[in-house]
């Protein structure tokens, strides 16, 4: 048997018998000694130094693509041997795709959604950083595709692997503070005109002259053609949402976790912009406020969940006014859950567990929930090559699980990109209420990246 095939039938087999959130570590399969191909779909900066230094270089790295030689240059420098480079990963994956056993793809935002496709139709395994996808609709059809193609799928949202959130999760379910029935988070971001946010003085913003080593038809992937402008480049095109979603798709995606794992919250039905600030056609504004409507379902009742982003009169706006608290940055906590009996609060990253008032959390610590979830070793990368080798199982924010996160969170940013009101219907993933917003609900794509279309 060919060492692709060994692989893939494995991690298939694997996660086909692996219950989220149920981990155990040490499940038999292939040699824990085993050596994964890893490549990279963009290989600059920061982003893609976190996998090569937590797990990925201990593996094979294989190859590298990058639309962007210039930004990735100093990180080619110190990886690089003899493994060749891409600008386009679709020419790497034509080339190469029997060599590589799974894919670390960290660009932006707009191109996730057709690079993580390309992967998982030719049976590689893919790490996919936050958010998931651009629109509801890739999300939910990359959820498709882990079921078809039975390949070893996670978010980036490094969180969820982290023992804290598992503290949050038991705390909930064991009843510490009762039942939950509102959901308080916010963020101070995004700084417009900051390292990641850039504030145009108009829309569209002016040409700039190509940087040399930028290709950039390959960067600009399925969005609609446009000039080159400086400011999108290397991080803030999470201004525009042509290519981002703002600070909710950005951080949203991790501070959300908590809550959506422990109340198992599925699609809200009902997602309101209460506030915007101003902002021009196609920029994210620099504060919103944001309510979700989730329904009961048989373990809970309706849960409203509060966002707020950006600078924000908290004498005015996030009240709690329960267990000690006043507003939702209460003990510098990004995310509170509000229960009958108490609160559980978190960071920006599903960190930070913690619980008021002072005395149910003294009461807890001196007896602490039982722990029924599996902690993970070594963060979310070698969590997910544990399962490519079959030594561990299926990974916690894996696609059917991110996908559902990434559909929350992105009903949310329609909602602050519109303003007033949506219904959803997620049965039938439409907006009731205003249909011409389905349009963005599933983007067009330009000739030659679309992908999922018969899933």
């Amino acid at each position: 048997m060919k060492r692709r095939t060994f692989l893939s039938k494995t991690a298939g087999a694997l996660a086909a018998s692996a219950a989220y959130p149920a981990f155990s570590i040490g499940k038999s399969g292939a040699s824990p000694n085993s050596k994964v191909n890893v490549a990279f779909i963009g290989s600059g900066g920061w982003i893609a130094q976190q996998p090569y230094n937590q797990g990925c270089k201990d593996e094979n790295l294989v190859a590298f693509c990058d639309v962007d030689r210039e930004h990735c240059a100093e990180n080619m420098k110190n990886w690089r041997t003899n493994q060749p480079f891409f600008d386009d990963y679709r020419v790497m994956l034509d080339k190469m795709h029997k060599d590589i056993d799974a894919i670390v793809i960290s660009t932006p935002d707009h191109t996730h959604f057709p690079a993580t496709m390309a992967a998982m139709e030719r049976g590689i395994h893919v790490y996919t950083q936050k958010p998931l996808s651009h629109n509801v609709w890739q999300a939910r059809t990359l959820e498709k595709a882990r079921q078809k193609y039975k390949v070893v799928t996670q978010m980036g949202n490094q969180g969820h692997a982290s023992d804290s959130i598992r503290q949050s999760v038991e705390a909930y379910r064991a009843g510490v503070i009762g039942e939950v029935s509102e959901v308080y988070a916010h963020n101070g971001g995004p700084e417009m005109g900051g390292r990641h946010f850039d504030n145009p003085s108009k829309m569209p913003p002016p040409p700039s002259p190509m940087p040399e080593g930028l290709s950039w038809d390959l960067w600009l992937g399925p969005a609609k053609n446009r000039p080159f402008y400086r400011g999108y480049l290397p991080y803030k095109w999470r201004a525009f949402y042509d290519f981002g979603s703002g600070i909710l798709a950005d951080w949203g995606t991790h501070t959300f976790d908590t809550p959506v794992w422990a109340l198992d919250l599925d699609a809200p039905t009902v997602i309101e912009c209460l506030d915007r600030k101003e902002s021009l056609k196609g920029v994210v504004p620099a504060g919103s406020r944001i309510k979700y409507h989730f329904p009961a379902n048989g373990k809970r009742g309706p849960v409203k969940f509060y966002w707020f982003d950006g600078p924000q009169d908290w004498n005015k706006v996030g009240r709690i006014e329960k267990f000690g608290a006043d507003n939702a940055t209460y003990l510098g906590r990004a995310c509170w859950m509000v229960g009958t009996k108490g609160m559980i609060g978190c960071d920006t990253h599903a960190g930070g567990s913690v619980i008021a008032p002072t005395e149910l959390r003294k009461e807890t610590k001196a007896n602490p929930p039982k722990e029924t979830i599996k902690r993970v070793e070594g963060g979310p990368f070698r969590e997910w090559l544990r399962a490519i080798k079959g030594t561990g199982p299926e990974p916690g924010s894996n696609f059917k699980y991110a996908s559902r996160l990434t559909e929350v969170i992105l009903l949310g940013v329609l909602a602050q990109r519109f303003g007033g009101r949506i219904e959803w219907d997620a049965k039938n993933g439409q907006v009731t209420n205003r249909p011409e917003l389905n349009a963005f609900v599933k983007e067009p794509a330009r000739k030659g990246w679309e992908y999922g279309e018969t899933l």
